[in-house]
C-alpha cells in the first residue's frame, strides 16, 4: 500500500502486532475504517485493545505491521499521519495545578487551533461552570468531558477513544454518544473507540470488531446486530433436571442454563427445535413453551472469548 492509503479510508492496519518477548499482545491484526465511520472495539482486559490504540497513535512501536491515518504510513509519515487526529487514551488526565481552561489553551496552542476553540468545547463538554477551576480539583466526570474537549481541540478528522465514558453519569453517556453520532454523520469525523458498555456501543456503532487474545475474532455491522439472528432456543418443561439430562444424552447439547419457571435456555444454534421438542416429549416430559432466542451483543461476545465484561 502507499502512503496515500486505501481509497475512503480514514484508519488501515495491516498486520499489526506487538510482541513483549514471550508475550503475544497483538497478532497479525487487519482492519480498514471508512471516513465518517464509527468503529468500536470490544475485548475482554488484556486482550489488546489498548496496546492497537497506543501503536495507532505512535505511542509505542509496533513488532511488526503497518498503520495508515488519513493515507499517511505511520512509519515515515508520523506527523502528517498524527495532525488530524485527536486523543483520550486510557485514562482522564490534565496538568492538576492549572485550571481547566489553561489546559485546554495549552493544548490548542500545540496544536495549531485558534483561541477561539476552547470556549467551544468547553460549551461542547458542559465544563463552563469548572472553566477557572483547577482540573485536580475536578470529578472523575468532570476530568473525563476535559480530557474529551481536550481531544476535540482543532476539529480532528479522526478521533481516537479508549473508554471515553469512563466516569460519566447516564445522561453524561447519553450526552457523548449524540455528540459522537453528530460529528460523524454531520461533520464526516472517523470515531474510533474501545468500551465496556456493551449496551451503549449497540446505540453507537456503524461496525463492531471483537479482539481476542490479541486477534480479531469477529467483526459486524450495526445493521447486522440489529437483525440479530436466533442462536439458540428457551423451552419451558414440567420437569428441568428430566428434560436437560435428556437433551443432553440424545443431542449432545451440553450449554443449557436452567431459568426461573420451568425454563431452559440452550445456548445451540445448530440444534433444530422439531429435534428438541421430540427429545423432550419422548423422555415423558411436557413441552408448555418453545422459542428461538436471538443473539445481542452481550451474547455474542460472551460466545467468541469466553468471559462476561
Amino acid at each position: 500500500m502507499n502512503d496515500r492509503g486505501a481509497k475512503g479510508a480514514a484508519i488501515v492496519m495491516e498486520g499489526l502486532t506487538k510482541h513483549y518477548k514471550e508475550v503475544r499482545a497483538v497478532e497479525e491484526l487487519s482492519l480498514g475504517i471508512r471516513q465518517g465511520e464509527i468503529y468500536c472495539f470490544l475485548g475482554r482486559n488484556g486482550a489488546g485493545k489498548t496496546t492497537t490504540i497506543r501503536m495507532m497513535l505512535g505511542l509505542i512501536k509496533p513488532t511488526g505491521g503497518s498503520v495508515t491515518l488519513l493515507g499517511w504510513d505511520l512509519r515515515n509519515k508520523r506527523e502528517a499521519a498524527l495532525s488530524a487526529v485527536g486523543c483520550l487514551v486510557e485514562s482522564a488526565t490534565a496538568y492538576p495545578n492549572l485550571t481547566v481552561r489553561e489546559n485546554l489553551d495549552m493544548h490548542r496552542y500545540l496544536r495549531g487551533a485558534p483561541a477561539s476553540a476552547v470556549d467551544e468545547v468547553i460549551v461542547s463538554q458542559h465544563l463552563e461552570a469548572y472553566a477557572e477551576r483547577r482540573a485536580g480539583r475536578l470529578s472523575l466526570g468532570n476530568k473525563q468531558r476535559l480530557s474529551l474537549a481536550r481531544a476535540l481541540l482543532g476539529s480532528p478528522r479522526i478521533l481516537v477513544l479508549d473508554e471515553p465514558t469512563n466516569g460519566l453519569d447516564p445522561a453524561g453517556i447519553v450526552e457523548i454518544r449524540e455528540l459522537l453520532k453528530g460529528l460523524s454523520h454531520e461533520r464526516g469525523v472517523t470515531v474510533f473507540l474501545s468500551s465496556h458498555i456493551l449496551g451503549e456501543i449497540t446505540h453507537l456503532a456503524d461496525r463492531i470488531g471483537i479482539i481476542h487474545q490479541g486477534r480479531l475474532v469477529d467483526e459486524i455491522s450495526g445493521e447486522e446486530l440489529a437483525a440479530s439472528h436466533p442462536s439458540g432456543f428457551e423451552i419451558t418443561v414440567s420437569d428441568v433436571p428430566k428434560a436437560a439430562q435428556a437433551l443432553a444424552e440424545s443431542l449432545g447439547v451440553t450449554a443449557i442454563a436452567e431459568a426461573v419457571d420451568g425454563a431452559l435456555t440452550i445456548r445451540d444454534r445448530n440444534v433444530r427445535p422439531e429435534d428438541i421438542a421430540r427429545t423432550v416429549v419422548n423422555a415423558g416430559v411436557s413441552l408448555l413453551r418453545l422459542c428461538p432466542v436471538s443473539e445481542d451483543l452481550e451474547m455474542r461476545f460472551m460466545r467468541l472469548t469466553g468471559e462476561a465484561t
